[in-house]
């Protein structure tokens, strides 16, 4: 009766412990921006929860959140603490939330042809940079 009881509290805490592990982004971009959209659309299949936010100037995110303009894109979001400029794959936001770097966040400059929200019939190379604290930035990831 004891394991019925353990099993059944812990069927039950397990939709808290989800939400609990998929924090907010929310995301600053233009209204008429599609590509945008659609990488909205890919946190969203990849368990986040996405809050857009239409403004009239989404590089001031960028700024506020203290992203250097060589690493900007055409939208910014901000999760736990994190800037994530432009099309960042979701693993790679998963991946920096659970090793919490000490970092503005990540970035994905420009608009890369292949990277989430900007697929169709060409896919380029693009890089990921972990931006740190300075305003440096690293490769993070190369996706081919």
């Amino acid at each position: 009766m004891n394991i019925q009881k353990t099993f059944l509290a812990a069927t039950l805490a397990m939709p808290v412990l989800a939400s609990a592990a998929a924090p907010i982004i929310e995301v600053y971009k233009s209204a008429t921006c599609g590509c945008c959209e659609a990488w909205v659309k890919h946190l969203r299949a990849n368990g986040f929860k996405v809050e857009a936010h239409n403004v009239a100037n989404p590089s001031d995110t960028r700024e506020k959140m203290g992203m250097p303009d060589k690493m900007g894109s055409c939208h910014t979001a901000v999760v736990d603490g994190y800037a994530i400029e432009g099309h960042v794959p979701a693993a790679d936001i998963k991946r920096l939330l659970a090793a919490k770097t000490r970092a503005i966040g990540l970035a994905a400059p420009g608009m890369p042809l292949g990277s989430p929200g900007m697929e169709g019939p060409r896919k380029d190379a693009y890089d990921v940079y972990l931006v740190l604290p300075d305003g440096s930035a690293r490769l993070d990831q190369h996706y081919n």
